[in-house]
């Protein structure tokens, strides 16, 4: 296939990978460090949370990515009002955060991360409040401090269920188009384009139909075997019970 010697393919496919690990750690650390806070808050504080995440979560990407497009907007983005006023990183603006590689990728790893959490932190709470309370108690009985109760039982019983949210991530994140797209087009100088922007812009903007296919579909196949990976996971576990 031509694609497979095209350096632009293969840059895109490793920009892909590295940006889809960043986006899965940043949503499964913030998502369990989320529901971790929700089981000690109270129940009106608890509530609270819950329909704040619901109402992120239920927001349609592409009206969110508008919104959080017009935040960092330079002259007057609300965001770098705000980092100007600290006085912390300067004058900030008039900074074009699409114009500049660096900070392209830390708005959409923020605006990705932020659609994400909701839907990880839920999960992970419904399962976390599963796990037997004298099982903890037991563990400290023994000594054992909070963060050794967390690794040791709530990471443990969470397990299947981390592994169910980081694979729904990697889906979910390796196939982000909208949030790039309307963020930064893939700039500046395709140092944001990622292997969905890619085929898009192969496919609609260069008029390569045939090509772009073939990114689409060795995109898909790259999904499904990590999907295969995670069923023979998932059976293993099951087989081990």
């Amino acid at each position: 296939m031509q694609i497979l010697t095209d350096p632009a393919f293969w840059a895109s496919l490793v920009r892909t990978i590295l940006f889809t690990a960043a986006m899965v750690l940043g949503s499964i650390l913030i998502g369990a460090g989320v529901s971790h806070l929700m089981t000690r808050l109270g129940v009106v504080l608890r509530y609270a949370v819950t329909i704040v995440l619901i109402c992120a979560w239920g927001m349609p990407n592409v009206a969110s990515s508008l919104v959080w497009n017009w935040l960092f907007q330079p002259g007057y983005g609300v965001v770098n009002w705000v980092l100007t006023q600290l006085h912390v990183f300067g004058d900030m603006t008039n900074t074009d955060w699409g114009n500049s590689a660096g900070l392209a990728y830390t708005s959409i790893w923020m605006l990705v991360v932020w659609q994400a959490v909701p839907f990880i932190a839920l999960t992970l709470y419904a399962a976390e409040t599963q796990i037997p309370l004298e099982v903890k108690e037991a563990v400290r009985l023994d000594g054992g401090s909070e963060w050794t109760v967390y690794r040791v039982v709530t990471i443990e019983y969470l397990r299947p269920t981390l592994l169910l949210v980081t694979m729904l991530s990697i889906i979910w994140d390796f196939n982000v188009f909208n949030q790039i797209w309307l963020v930064s087009q893939g700039g500046p100088d395709g140092a944001t384009s990622t292997l969905g922007v890619f085929t898009y812009i192969t496919a609609f903007v260069g008029h390569d139909i045939g090509t772009g296919s073939a990114v689409a579909v060795i995109a898909a196949l790259i999904l499904m075997v990590l999907s295969a990976l995670y069923i023979r996971n998932l059976v293993r576990s099951g087989e081990e019970l």
